[in-house]
């Protein structure tokens, strides 16, 4: 089985021994619940991930634990290996995010005082995330809203990237062969047979930084739920445009920086490199404070938003299995025995130290 880089290994002795794990669900995930949990010596809260423990969950640990130097990147505090009902598991301790999602935050600010200057450090926390995975080639595969979380409400919070279930190595072009995704945010050859690497977290960054400016996704179904025929052929030819009046005051240096990550040929898309030197990013005190309606459409579409985000959960519980390790045959059985397996471990585990 992978062992844990970065010269560490999980604690042997039982977590409860160091942390009182609490009732407070903080995320409910295709691996089960993550809950706060609280240092018996610090006081400190954290939040606690439970994970079978397998060749795909050291992995997700590894390289998490890899890129927890990162201020825009979740921190991993502690990983035990325990067992519980007979089955190991790993039990992944995080600094608590209580300032929660990224687009929730933005929604509640007051109508017209979300800018676009702001829109742009934001982009930055993000890109920096993006940049220290990728100079040590590691792909997220995952970047979307729901995993960029801030650390505190207050208006000086960190934003940060977490969820590293589909994170993979990328020494070479080969290794990124694996179809996971979630739908609004996949890159065009993710949905086609071609090999593809680090340019697919670009693309999901293009999509990201595309709504933080105006408040909906550039490609989406008419019904706003699974990834449809019509949405596959959108994002394979790069179907979106800049509609009024929601881009009519948006600067054209953001909309150029947009259409460079949502190149449709991979080969021409913008880097991470390129991405922070580019002017709209590295010099974002000097854009332009344009009022942007990014909250108020994600407040007119605060009814649909959830079942959206229900929806993708739904598409990452399909596609979590690898395709390269497992016939298409056994994708449906084998996935939903194994979250099945987790989901009802990580409540056991709960149920039995709360």
């Amino acid at each position: 089985m992978l062992s844990l880089q970065n010269q560490r290994q999980p604690k042997t002795s039982p977590l409860v021994d160091d942390y009182e794990i609490s009732d407070t669900v903080l995320g409910l995930g295709i691996n089960g619940k993550v809950v706060q949990c609280t240092n018996r010596r610090t006081r400190h809260n954290y939040a606690l991930k439970v994970l079978l423990d397998n060749e795909k969950a050291r992995r997700e640990v590894d390289l998490h634990w890899r890129a927890s130097g990162c201020k825009h990147i979740v921190n991993i505090i502690d990983v035990y290996e325990n067992t519980y009902s007979g089955r190991k598991c790993l039990l992944v301790v995080m600094e608590c995010m209580e300032g929660g999602e990224l687009f929730q935050r933005i929604q509640d600010k007051a109508e017209s005082s979300f800018t676009e200057r702001e829109a742009a450090h934001i982009m930055r926390e993000i890109c920096e995330a993006i940049y220290y995975l990728h100079s040590r080639d590691i792909a997220h595969r995952d970047l979307k809203p729901e995993n960029l979380l801030y650390t505190t409400t207050q208006p000086n919070a960190v934003l940060k990237l977490t969820d590293f279930g589909f994170a993979k190595e990328t020494f070479t072009n080969d290794t990124l062969q694996t179809p996971c995704y979630t739908p609004y945010y996949v890159a065009p050859e993710v949905l086609g047979p071609q090999k593809y690497d680090k340019s697919c977290d670009i693309w999901s960054l293009g999509v990201v930084m595309y709504i933080i400016m105006c408040g909906f996704p550039p490609f989406y179904s008419i019904n706003g739920l699974s990834i449809s025929p019509g949405m596959k052929k959108r994002i394979r030819s790069g179907q979106y445009d800049f509609p009024d009046p929601e881009w009519t005051n948006v600067s054209q240096a953001a909309k150029d920086l947009i259409k460079g990550m949502l190149n449709v040929d991979p080969s021409k898309r913008l880097c991470i490199e390129d991405v922070l030197r580019n002017k709209w990013i590295a010099q974002y005190n000097a854009v332009p404070q344009t009022p942007l309606c990014t909250g108020r459409m994600l407040k007119e579409g605060e009814e649909t938003w959830p079942e959206v985000q229900e929806e993708m959960t739904r598409s990452l519980a399909t596609m979590r299995v690898d395709y390269d390790q497992v016939s298409n045959a056994q994708l449906a059985s084998d996935n939903q025995h194994s979250e099945t397996t987790s989901k009802n471990l990580s409540d056991q585990v709960f149920a039995q130290n709360a």
